[in-house]
C-alpha cells in the first residue's frame, strides 16, 4: 500500500470539494425560497394578475376570471 499514499490528497481534496459545493447548494436553495425564488408557488390571482399586465388578456376577460377565482 505504500504506492497508494502519494494519491491521498487527492482523495481529501476531492472530498472537501464535495462538501463545499453541498454547503454551497443547501445554501443557495435556502436564500432562492427566501427571495421569492423557484420554491414559492403562485396563486391563481398573481397568474392572471401577470397575464393581464403583460396585455395577454383584455381588461373583461380579466374582470369575469378574476370573479370566477373569488367566487363573486
Amino acid at each position: 500500500m505504500p504506492y497508494m499514499y502519494g494519491y491521498h490528497w487527492i482523495i481529501w481534496l476531492g472530498f472537501w470539494v464535495l462538501i463545499i459545493l453541498g454547503i454551497f447548494l443547501i445554501v443557495r436553495a435556502l436564500a432562492g425560497r427566501k427571495a421569492g425564488g423557484e420554491g414559492v408557488e403562485k396563486s391563481a390571482l398573481d397568474l392572471l394578475n401577470e397575464r393581464y399586465a403583460r396585455g395577454e388578456i383584455t381588461r373583461e376577460e380579466y374582470n369575469e376570471k378574476k370573479k370566477d377565482i373569488l367566487g363573486k
